[in-house]
C-alpha cells in the first residue's frame, strides 16, 4: 500500500521527480475523497433534493421533468455538486500541504488559520443562503406575474439556480478572508482600506449584481452581507496588522 505523502518542511531541499511524485499522490488522494464524497452524497440524492424543494413554497415543491433522461442525470449532478462539497476540506488541506513548503513558519500558521476561518464562513454562508437568500428569492419569482403564467418549476433549472445561489453566497462570505489575506501578504494596510473604504462599498454592490439571482431580491439579500462583511474586514484589518506587522504599524502610527 502507497504511504501517505510527507509534507516538506520550509526551504527543505527536494528533487523534481520527488515534487511530482508527491503531487501525484496528492492528486490521487483528491480524486478518491471527490469518488467517495460523491457515493455518499448519491446515497442520499433524495434527502438532498427534498431538502432543496423545502425553499420552495408548499405549492411549488413538486418538480417536473422533460425528457427520458433527465431525472437520472439531474440526481447525478446533485450527487456530484454535494460530493464535491464534502471532498472540499480534503482537497483544500491537499493543496495546502503541497503548497505550505514555500512559506515560513509564521506565514504557514497565519494561512492555516485563514483557511479555518475560510471553512467557517463558508458554512455560515450555505445556512445564510438556504435559510434567508433561497426562499426569499423563490417566493418572489415563484409568484411573479402569476396570474399570467402556469408556472411549473422543471427540477433542472431549479435545482442549478439553488445550488448556483448557495455557491454564490458561500463566496460572499470569504470576503473578510481575502481582504485579510491582502492585508497579511503587504499588499494592502489597513489605513489604504480605511481610506477607500467608499470605494470599496460600490466594488461589493457591483460584485452583488454579478452573482446568481437576476432578481432585485436576491441581488439585494445578497448585497447586504457582502457590504457589511466588507466593512467588518476593514475593521478587523487594523487589529492583525497589529500583530502580523508591528514595524509597519509603528511607522505609519509616527507619521500620524
Amino acid at each position: 500500500m502507497p504511504r501517505l505523502p510527507r509534507r516538506l518542511q520550509h526551504e527543505e531541499e527536494a528533487t523534481l521527480v520527488e515534487h511530482l511524485g508527491e503531487l501525484r499522490t496528492r492528486i490521487y488522494i483528491s480524486l478518491a475523497a471527490l469518488i467517495a464524497g460523491f457515493s455518499v452524497a448519491y446515497a442520499f440524492h433524495s434527502h438532498l433534493i427534498k431538502w432543496l424543494e423545502d425553499a420552495l413554497p408548499p405549492d411549488r415543491r413538486h418538480l417536473i421533468t422533460f425528457g427520458v433522461a433527465e431525472p437520472f442525470m439531474t440526481s447525478m449532478w446533485v450527487s456530484i455538486y454535494a460530493g464535491f462539497l464534502l471532498a472540499l476540506p480534503i482537497i483544500l488541506w491537499q493543496v495546502w500541504s503541497f503548497l505550505a513548503p514555500a512559506f515560513a513558519e509564521n506565514m504557514q500558521r497565519s494561512l492555516a488559520a485563514l483557511v479555518a476561518f475560510a471553512t467557517l464562513l463558508a458554512g455560515a454562508g450555505v445556512a445564510f443562503a438556504y435559510f434567508v437568500v433561497l426562499p426569499a428569492a423563490v417566493h418572489f419569482l415563484t409568484n411573479y406575474d402569476d396570474d399570467l403564467f402556469n408556472i411549473q418549476i422543471r427540477a433542472k433549472d431549479y435545482l442549478s439556480f439553488s445550488t448556483m445561489v448557495l455557491l454564490a453566497v458561500a463566496i460572499v462570505f470569504e470576503v473578510p478572508v481575502f481582504v485579510l489575506a491582502l492585508v497579511r501578504i503587504g499588499v494592502v494596510t489597513s489605513a489604504k482600506l480605511r481610506r477607500t473604504w467608499r470605494i470599496g462599498v460600490v466594488v461589493m454592490a457591483a460584485v452583488a449584481v454579478a452573482l446568481p439571482g437576476v432578481d432585485p431580491v436576491t441581488t439585494t439579500i445578497e448585497m447586504i452581507p457582502l457590504i457589511t462583511l466588507y466593512l467588518g474586514s476593514v475593521l478587523l484589518s487594523g487589529f492583525f496588522e497589529r500583530r502580523w506587522h508591528p514595524t509597519r504599524h509603528g511607522l505609519l502610527a509616527e507619521e500620524l
